[in-house]
């Protein structure tokens, strides 16, 4: 597969501070890339500076071919890349057919009304091309942005945030909606987002940011499944962590211990990841741990556990668990950790 984007050892300075620094990853033609991150990390910025309204200050980006750097700052309109903005930018004045034609003055008068309708066509807005953007549900507006930014038919879809604004209801039928059209097109395109759950549903890659730098780069399953650090596993919420420490071979926590081989100090101050499903539950009143929260999920009762002891070097401060048990705050439980590939990290 060629690539439609490469990215080599970006470097972008705003007001004298560092932003993004050494960010490098490439897109093959119609992969979908999650970037997700804390606030300020440098996400949005990634986007602008390969759009071409930020300019960096070292790397490369190469769009399609064409090779962009600190001496060759290309002027965004010559970058065919098309971009969905949070708020979706549309011009209030101008009808959906209008809004979708903006971009297509390239185009004759019949290729543009062509293009126009197809799009309205495709993105079901046959009924609402005379209307007006503040005539539209905000899903409505989501699609007629969207068809303005391919209407031009880029080479690269950038979306900041496509589904903030849109109602949970319509959010997952709506993104798998537009990756289906992604698809269709065979179109790449990257997407911020700070919500893990919408990488799963519609990327092929992900990114976790972190600082200005990529943490991890991968398959969404795979930074699931092998986070390579502390940060992207605590990012990305993939469970509890049980604090633990290293004796003569042996992983010590608070609920049992473990023979290792992993290359951990002693003097490390190290943590293990457990997920959920890695957990069973049951009452024992010589328990240590008891429960502090109860909520109900889809899952079952959602428990947080806590050490009675929270002075300990091992306590836990909350340990999550899904069981069909019921239990009530107080009650002491123990707790089983399944066997299972242990992931450890040393905590920051």
């Amino acid at each position: 597969m060629s690539h439609v984007l490469a990215v080599n050892q970006l470097d972008v300075t705003l007001d004298n501070q560092s932003i993004l620094n050494n960010i490098s990853f490439s897109l093959s033609r119609g992969e979908i890339l999650g970037l997700v991150g804390p606030s300020g990390c440098g996400k949005t910025t990634l986007l602008n500076t390969i759009a071409g309204f930020i300019a960096q200050q070292s790397g490369e980006i190469i769009i399609d071919g064409t090779s962009i750097d600190a001496t060759n700052l290309l002027a965004p309109e010559k970058r065919h890349v098309g971009m969905i903005f949070q708020d979706y930018a549309l011009f209030p004045h101008l009808t959906v057919r209008q809004n979708i034609a903006f971009g297509l003055k390239s185009l004759t008068k019949e290729q543009r009304i062509i293009r126009v309708d197809d799009l309205l066509a495709l993105l079901k807005l046959e009924d609402y091309s005379e209307r007006f953007p503040h005539q539209l549900s905000g899903g409505q507006q989501q699609r007629v942005a969207i068809a303005r930014a391919i209407a031009p038919q880029p080479k690269l879809l950038l979306l900041d945030e496509p589904f903030s604004n849109i109602d949970a209801r319509l959010r997952q039928a709506l993104m798998l909606e537009l990756r289906q059209l992604l698809k269709s097109l065979d179109m790449t395109a990257i997407f911020v987002t700070h919500n893990k759950d919408e990488v799963f549903t519609f990327a092929d890659k992900m990114a976790v940011m972190s600082a200005g730098t990529i943490l991890q780069f991968g398959s969404p399953s795979m930074l699931c499944q092998q986070p390579n650090s502390y940060q992207v596993a605590d990012f990305l919420q993939l469970g509890s962590w049980l604090p633990c420490k290293v004796v003569e071979g042996q992983l010590i926590t608070c609920i049992s211990q473990f023979e290792i081989s992993l290359p951990l100090e002693r003097s490390q101050s190290s943590a293990l990841l457990v997920k959920p499903q890695h957990l069973s539950i049951e009452a024992n009143t010589n328990s240590k741990l008891c429960v502090s929260n109860i909520s109900v999920t889809e899952q079952g009762f959602h428990y947080l556990l806590t050490s009675e002891n929270d002075q300990d070097d091992l306590a836990i401060h909350q340990l999550s668990v899904y069981s069909e048990q019921v239990f009530t705050l107080g009650d002491k439980v123990a707790v089983e950790i399944k066997p299972h590939d242990y992931l450890i990290f040393a905590t920051p």
